[in-house]
C-alpha cells in the first residue's frame, strides 16, 4: 500500500522531491598525477624497420616494463622478450629527454622505399605523443635520444642490442 494515498500529494511530492536530487553537490574528481605532470613522460618505443628482407626491433618501455621484439619478416622469424623495470630505471631513462624540445625536433624521410633501415622513436606524455623518423639528422636534439638508446641496450640481453 503506497505511503502517500492522494494522488496530487504524490504530484507535489515528486515535484519538491526532484530538485532536491538535481541540487546535490557533486563531488569533483580529483586531478590524477598524469594531470598535474602534464609534461611527465609515460610511454618511450624506440624501433629500427626495413631492409631487404623486412628486418624490425620494437622496443617499448613503460614505468614498470620493457618489451622487446626482433624478426625478418622474410624468413618468418619473431621472438619476444619483456621484463620488469625499477622506478628508478624508469626515472634514468625520461631524465635524459628534455620535454620542452621534443616539440622541435625534427624527422627526415622514411628511408624504406629505398631498402634503408628507419629508426623510428615515440615518446607519450599525457597530453600529447610524439613520433620521430629518422630524426639523427637533427644534429642539435638528437644526442639525447641517442643517450635514450645507449640506455635502454642496457637493459636489453645481448641478442636484442
Amino acid at each position: 500500500m503506497p505511503a502517500i494515498k492522494n494522488f496530487g500529494l504524490r504530484i507535489v511530492f515528486s515535484a519538491f522531491l526532484l530538485p532536491v536530487f538535481f541540487s546535490c553537490d557533486k563531488k569533483k574528481p580529483e586531478q590524477s598525477l598524469t594531470d598535474k605532470n602534464s609534461s611527465e613522460i609515460t610511454f618511450i618505443s624506440v624501433s629500427n624497420i626495413g631492409g631487404k628482407l623486412g628486418h624490425y626491433r620494437i622496443i617499448k618501455v613503460t614505468r614498470d616494463s620493457i618489451t622487446a621484439e626482433k624478426g625478418i619478416t622474410a624468413r618468418k622469424t619473431h621472438e619476444k622478450w619483456n621484463s620488469a623495470i625499477s622506478a628508478q630505471t624508469w626515472k634514468l631513462l625520461i631524465s635524459s629527454v628534455h620535454v620542452k624540445d621534443l616539440d622541435k625536433i625534427k624527422s627526415s624521410p622514411s628511408m624504406q622505399s629505398i631498402d634503408g633501415l628507419d629508426e623510428t622513436f615515440q615518446i607519450r606524455t599525457p597530453k600529447k605523443s610524439h613520433l620521430y623518423v629518422n630524426s639523427y639528422v637533427d644534429t642539435i636534439h638528437y644526442p639525447q635520444f641517442q643517450h635514450l638508446k645507449d640506455q635502454i641496450n642496457q637493459l636489453l640481453p645481448q641478442e636484442y642490442q
